[in-house]
């Protein structure tokens, strides 16, 4: 998106980007560091392991995708298998796996020198739990600036909502070989109420109403045109806000936070390989590829974080590599979204029936 600087008013923020970032990382963990009383009130509106105003962000970011939704493009969606088996083999057959691989060989054999045996565990541990939570939230952000289909990224996630209902355990419960592991299901339902029903509502709605008084016309030549730097000033805020939070773990664990980075961005990188890679050997246009490998390589890092607490306590190096997982999202998401935009002529522009 960052070719159409003029018109959109987009490719300013998007040219800069990785500044803005940066500044608000900075910020955040300034915040967190000299005005603590302000990451001790957000906390305040935390339920179920979901920052409500955290939440609110991610939903001023999803609102304008989901105003772009046809809802008869939803059913046409659902027609075009292809995609959907690009995600869903990529995030359940082969992403696990692969995190189990890259962080044991890390943490185990690359890091043994610098890590302990029980340490480097709890973070294997940490890292697996966050390979078997696929995206649910920021994955619509990411779907938004590759220009991804909206109605067609909306099935991929609810799809991979359901199969997290019934493979999430397992698939941890085995790599692990832990048996007592709860999933979360009030931070589950908390995160589909927030991130998908109530911005899918609240976009049907406005677009039905906007449409039926307004016309068609001033909807997407007007309204739409309103909300082109929200996503990227609404991701911006959030930045703020989770580093706000992670200051003392930055801070305080610097070398092995570095080091837990290291596996995770690999994995990240290699899994967008994988599911782009296979959409392209599909001929799947880029609209569908790119939210296909934006659902698989980033995380659905709420529910991580939370099954990490439940099993290995607060202070547990678990725990940790899941937030680690939410320091590195973002700057690595945003790279993937500039490959995925650089690569864009790789792909047909029109869906063939794929």
């Amino acid at each position: 998106m960052s070719n159409e600087k003029k018109g959109s008013g987009l490719g300013f923020f998007e040219t800069y980007l990785t500044v803005w970032v940066a500044a608000c990382i900075i910020v955040g963990v300034a915040v967190g560091q000299f005005l603590p009383s302000v990451p001790q009130f957000l906390s305040k509106f935390t339920y179920y392991e979901i920052s409500i105003p955290v939440a609110i962000l991610i939903w001023l970011m999803i609102y304008p995708m989901m105003l772009k939704i046809d809802f008869t493009s939803i059913i046409e969606a659902t027609k075009k298998p292809k995609g959907l088996i690009v995600t869903c083999a990529t995030n359940w057959l082969i992403k696990p796996f692969t995190m189990y691989l890259i962080a044991a060989f890390f943490f185990k054999t690359v890091f043994s020198a610098l890590i302990p045996a029980d340490l480097a565990d709890q973070y294997l541990a940490g890292a697996v739990i966050l390979g078997a939570a696929p995206c649910t939230a920021m994955v619509f952000v990411w779907s938004h600036l590759t220009k991804g289909d909206p109605a067609y990224t909306l099935v991929q996630v609810a799809v991979n909502d359901l199969i997290l209902l019934i493979a999430f355990t397992p698939i941890v419960a085995f790599l692990l070989g832990v048996t007592n592991i709860i999933v979360p299901y009030g931070t589950l339902f908390l995160s589909v109420v927030l991130f998908i029903v109530i911005p899918l509502a609240g976009g049907y709605l406005s677009r039905s109403y906007i449409i039926k008084n307004r016309g068609l016309e001033y909807f997407e030549g007007v309204f739409l045109k309103k909300f082109d730097n929200i996503t990227i000033i609404g991701l911006l805020l959030t930045l703020i806000i989770i580093f706000t939070f992670q200051g003392d773990v930055i801070l305080s664990n610097p070398l092995h936070i570095a080091l837990i980075a290291i596996p995770l961005t690999i994995q990240t990188f290699f899994i967008f390989a994988v599911a782009y890679g296979w959409a392209k050997a599909w001929k799947l246009p880029h609209n569908i590829a790119a939210p296909a490998g934006m659902i698989g390589a980033s995380n659905f890092f709420e529910l991580a974080v939370a099954v990490a607490i439940s099993l290995f306590g607060l202070d547990s190096g678990a725990t940790l590599a899941t937030v680690v997982g939410v320091l590195v999202e973002v700057p690595v998401m945003l790279a993937l979204v500039r490959i995925a935009n650089k690569t864009r002529h790789w792909f047909p522009e029109v869906s063939r029936g794929n």
